[in-house]
């Protein structure tokens, strides 16, 4: 086995990301503090082809210098929009249709692999504050809740982890589905 170069990777221009099709997928981060947790998810967002990052309340924006060392660039790729109320966004993006799951755990959650997509339908996924979660009305306003099984003694994921697990699930199954279709 050999390490590949970089040029050997068939990596997207800004330019072909932006026009890309898009895995139908929306990430609503609200009140996270830590700019390393941004910078992340915006790198899984570019990895897996993301639609639109939402950035809600006190949730840092680019440019910011400790945002761009772990999002690598990803914040030139990614479409993103701050917005002031996570509540706000919940219900305009309900009057789109989109299926809307906060991460959380709650009672009545689905874990993450008992979670079923389906083919014609676009996600949007809540992820709340590193020490707080989700915000109770927030939760209330989602179609429901998504549960990482965990069987440590912390039950607790860091915001970035959390968000690559689901995102990676989410992606797998909603490839499988149009692998299926095809």
């Amino acid at each position: 086995m050999r390490k590949l170069e970089n040029s050997e990777l068939d990596r997207k221009s800004v330019e072909g990301f932006k026009e890309a099709v898009k895995t139908p997928i929306i990430i609503i981060l609200d009140d996270i503090r830590s700019l390393h947790n941004i910078g992340s998810v915006f790198r899984t967002a570019d990895a897996f082809l993301i639609e639109k990052i939402y950035l809600c309340g006190i949730t840092a924006t680019p440019p910011n210098k400790e945002i761009h060392k772990t999002a690598l660039g990803a914040t030139e790729t990614v479409t993103w929009e701050h917005r002031s109320s996570v509540l706000e966004v919940i219900e305009e993006l309900k009057t789109q249709n989109i299926e809307i799951y906060a991460i959380e755990q709650v009672e009545h959650s689905i874990f993450l692999d008992d979670f079923n997509v389906e083919n014609d339908k676009k996600y949007a996924l809540v992820f709340g504050n590193e020490v707080f979660g989700v915000n109770q009305e927030a939760i209330k306003l989602c179609h429901g809740t998504i549960e990482i099984p965990q069987l440590g003694t912390k039950h607790s994921l860091n915001i970035s982890v959390s968000t690559g697990i689901v995102i990676w699930d989410l992606f797998c199954k909603l490839n499988s589905l149009n692998s299926a279709k095809a």
